[in-house]
C-alpha cells in the first residue's frame, strides 16, 4: 500500500459537498443535469412505491450527513427530535438498520431508538437477531443482550485487530496533539482522523504524521470521507457486506420479493449502492446538493429532504389498505424476536 499516494489523493481530491454553500449559475445548471440521471426520490416517490407493490421493503440509513447534518465537531452531530420521530415511524412498518462509520454504541447514543438495528465501524460491528447465522461466521459472533435486554448477537469480523486499533489511537492522539483542529475519534474497529478544522498549512504535517504511524501497521489501510481520513483493518468488509449480512440475518437473502432501500451521503455508502444495483431490485439514494459520481439511482438534497422522504414512506405504508398490508407482508419485529 502506497500511503503517501493515498494521502495525496485525499488532499487533492475535490469533494463537491465541501464547496462553498453559494453556487453560481453554472454549478446549479450542472446539478440540474445531474438530477436527470439521479432524480429526486421525493419527486419520484409515487413511481418508486408503485414498483414496490408486492415487495418487502427493508430500510438502511447512514447517520452523518443523512440523519444528522455534518458539523465541525463530530461529537455534536446530534439528531433532531423530528428526524428521530420519522425514523421511529419508518421502523414501525419496515425492518430498519443504521449503518455508520461511527462506533455502534456512539450511533445508538445519538439515535436512541430500540426498534432499529445498528451496524457501526462501517459494518464491522453489527448487532443482529440470534438466528439464521452462517456457520462460517462462528468465530466472529458474540452473544450479547440488546438495549432492551433481549438476546442478540454481535457480529465483529475485525475483532482480532482491536488491540492494534487501541495502540494506533493512543499513538495518533499523542503525535497530533500539537496540530490545531485535528481530532482522533476511536470508532472501535476503525479510527477517524478529522481535519475539518485543521488549517491548510498544517495538512502536510498531519499527512506525514498519519503516514509515519500507519507504516508500522501493515495490516491496516487508509480511506477517505468528508474531511476525514479513516484507518481500517485490511479485511474484505464494507457497508455493502454489512447490508448483505443484515438481509441474510433478517431472513431476506433468498427472498425474490425483498426491496432494499439505502440512503447515504458518503463515499463509503457507494459500496452498499453497488450491492443494491447488483441485485437488480432496490433503491440506492444519495444525499447531496452538488453533482457527484455515484452508483445511486435517486437523490435527496440534504437531511431535511431525508426527513420528508421518511415521513412520506411511513405515511404511505400507514395509508395502505389492509389487503395491501397482507400482500406486502408488514414486518412485525415482536413476532420476529419471539420466533428466534
Amino acid at each position: 500500500m502506497n500511503l503517501t499516494s493515498t494521502m495525496r489523493n485525499i488532499y487533492s481530491a475535490v469533494d463537491c459537498d465541501e464547496l462553498p454553500a453559494k453556487c453560481d449559475a453554472g454549478c446549479e445548471e450542472s446539478y440540474k443535469l445531474w438530477l436527470m440521471e439521479h432524480p429526486s426520490a421525493l419527486s419520484s416517490f409515487d413511481r418508486m412505491m408503485n414498483a414496490a407493490k408486492g415487495k418487502r421493503i427493508v430500510v438502511f440509513l447512514d447517520y452523518d450527513g443523512t440523519l444528522a447534518p455534518i458539523v465541525d465537531d463530530p461529537d455534536r452531530a446530534f439528531m433532531s427530535d423530528t428526524m428521530r420521530s420519522a425514523v421511529r415511524e419508518v421502523a414501525r412498518y419496515f425492518p430498519t438498520a443504521i449503518i455508520s462509520g461511527r462506533s455502534r454504541d456512539k450511533v445508538y447514543d445519538f439515535v436512541q431508538l430500540n426498534d432499529v438495528y445498528y451496524a457501526g465501524s462501517h459494518g464491522m460491528d453489527i448487532m443482529a437477531p440470534p438466528r439464521r447465522q452462517r456457520p462460517r461466521d462462528g468465530k466472529y459472533l458474540i452473544k450479547s443482550p440488546d438495549k432492551k435486554g433481549k438476546e442478540a448477537v454481535l457480529f465483529q469480523p475485525a475483532r482480532e485487530f482491536l488491540p492494534f486499533i487501541l495502540q494506533i489511537v493512543e499513538v495518533l492522539k499523542e503525535k497530533t496533539r500539537g496540530i490545531q483542529g485535528a481530532m482522533i475519534e476511536d470508532n472501535k474497529f476503525c479510527i477517524s482522523v478529522h481535519f475539518r478544522r485543521v488549517r491548510k498549512e498544517d495538512y502536510c504535517i498531519l499527512e506525514k504524521t498519519v503516514t509515519s504511524v500507519l507504516e508500522k501497521y501493515p495490516h491496516f489501510r487508509l480511506t477517505s470521507g468528508r474531511k476525514v481520513m479513516e484507518i481500517r483493518p485490511s479485511i474484505e468488509w464494507n457497508k455493502g457486506h454489512a447490508l448483505e449480512y443484515l438481509l441474510e440475518t433478517l431472513g431476506f437473502s433468498n427472498s425474490t420479493d425483498v426491496l432494499p432501500l439505502y440512503i447515504g451521503d458518503d463515499r463509503t455508502d457507494e459500496d452498499a449502492f453497488k450491492v443494491i444495483r447488483s441485485k437488480g431490485s432496490g433503491y440506492p439514494i444519495i444525499v447531496t446538493s452538488k453533482p457527484k459520481d455515484s452508483a445511486a439511482l435517486n437523490s435527496l438534497r440534504d437531511p431535511s429532504e431525508v426527513w420528508s422522504f421518511l415521513l412520506r414512506l411511513a405515511r404511505w405504508r400507514r395509508n395502505s389498505s389492509s389487503s395491501d398490508v397482507l400482500k406486502f407482508g408488514m414486518f412485525n419485529k415482536t413476532d420476529f424476536w419471539s420466533r428466534a
